[in-house]
């Protein structure tokens, strides 16, 4: 299902006549009101006047966190306070947090970019959709709530609620939906397994989730735990929130609102664009966007475009799911390393817990990493120590024909690794650092 065929089917060429018009009025507005913008262009010697096509965002520069976090609060929005409805901010674990504002327009596109996203996985006014995203500060768990509304689906906001909780209101609301975070969406299905409730008994058919990378195997794991077609998302509070782009019932790439943002793929070390196919950090320009615009964002996301259209009859570009970040990469004695590859191959190996954390450390000079993970109940064995070390060898394999490395396994009790609680989860510890 197609919710704006207007504008996710438009031909490319007016698409982007649409996307330039757009840009053309958000460089206006932002020359105009947003004393950072005007002190960028005018450093960088960009005349906006001459910013007449897509490519020409090149001229433009870069807009990146540290540019957010010393405008703090207040300081990049492009229309008066008065106008500003609603404000939203990043959690600001590692720093000062990132304040954005929406004005009423702001809503009401935000809202409709989100009935995009829930209608392109069949989700409809039929449904019951549980919200498992925190309602606070930061934007997914109300953005996903407007969008459900807009397209007269009975919404439960269960927020991050007592995971018990969780499971007694998917039996008794009937729920048809889940929306979360990836790493809760697993824990939600292996507490399933553990009270003994068999996932058919519920009603669930759909699940959406984003907020952090996940691999095809973890997909899969949650898919088997809870009966469900899970669907990828993406978005960032300080674009919006959730919304930038979606899959589609096919479930081949990420479908860009382009009609809102302009998307692009550099090299994060050359600053220079890639080819289709090519991984890069993700690049996006606002171009609706009232309160808070931003142009040329630096993400920090790992992902690439996607040549050709989809067979959902969108012309809208794609981009492949997240694979990482470029603050998330860990170099390990000049070998670069991502979380999701270490996932991968974990989750192909059925005797462990699909839960584990890395531990980076520098030991007489040289790099180490240690992969904790847990033994699963499958292992039943009197020789468990022969077992253990078989299992320690097996993953050590295929870690290092993955990954060029060759880590250290450490195994521990069940429930030993810290499990999602629905925020973000971090499962690297790296003492380098320290």
């Amino acid at each position: 299902m197609i919710y704006d065929k207007a504008y996710e089917c438009l031909n490319r060429e007016d698409l982007e006549q649409v996307q330039v018009e757009r840009l053309q009025v958000t460089l206006n507005r932002i020359y105009q009101n947003v004393a950072f913008y005007r002190q960028s262009f005018d450093q960088a010697g960009v005349s906006i006047e001459k910013i007449k096509s897509i490519k020409d965002i090149r001229e433009l520069p870069f807009t990146t966190k540290d540019d957010l976090r010393l405008s703090y609060p207040y300081d990049m929005f492009a229309v008066p306070l008065k106008d500003i409805v609603r404000i939203h901010s990043t959690s600001g674990t590692t720093g000062k947090p990132i304040v954005v504002g929406y004005t009423q327009s702001d809503i009401r596109i935000w809202s409709a970019l989100i009935a995009r996203v829930l209608t392109a996985i069949g989700i409809n006014e039929q449904d019951f959709v549980q919200i498992a995203f925190n309602y606070n500060i930061t934007a997914a768990g109300l953005g996903f709530h407007y969008g459900a509304e807009k397209i007269g689906a009975s919404v439960i906001p269960s927020s991050l609620d007592n995971i018990y909780r969780q499971i007694q209101i998917m039996k008794d609301y009937k729920t048809t939906a889940i929306i979360s975070t990836p790493g809760y969406a697993l824990h939600i299905s292996k507490m399933l397994e553990e009270l003994g409730i068999h996932p058919e008994s519920l009603y669930l058919k759909t699940g959406l989730f984003g907020a952090e990378a996940w691999s095809d195997n973890l997909r899969l794991e949650i898919e088997k735990g809870l009966r469900i077609k899970a669907y990828d998302n993406y978005g960032l509070t300080e674009l919006i929130g959730p919304g930038i782009s979606f899959e589609c019932e096919c479930r081949n790439g990420l479908h860009v609102n382009e009609d809102h943002f302009i998307v692009e793929v550099i090299n994060p070390l050359t600053q220079k664009p890639v080819g289709f196919g090519e991984e890069g950090e993700l690049i996006f320009t606002t171009i609706t966007k009232q309160g808070f615009p931003l142009i040329r964002y630096r993400t920090g996301d790992i992902s690439s475009l996607i040549e050709g259209r989809c067979e959902c009859g969108r012309t809208l570009v794609r981009t492949n799911r997240v694979s990482g970040r470029t603050d998330d990469m860990i170099i390990i004695n000049g070998i670069n390393v991502f979380p999701s590859q270490i996932e991968e191959c974990l989750l192909q190996t059925k005797e462990i817990e699909p839960h584990y954390q890395i531990i980076v450390e520098r030991i007489d000079g040289c790099d180490t990493i240690d992969i904790q993970v847990e033994v699963n109940s499958s292992i039943e064995s009197f020789d468990i120590i022969s077992v253990i070390f078989s299992l320690e060898q097996k993953l050590q394999r295929n870690l290092e024909n993955a990954l060029g490395i060759k880590p250290k396994i450490t195994f521990l009790e069940r429930n030993s690794i810290k499990r999602s609680d629905g925020n973000k989860l971090r499962n690297i510890i790296d003492r380098r650092r320290k």
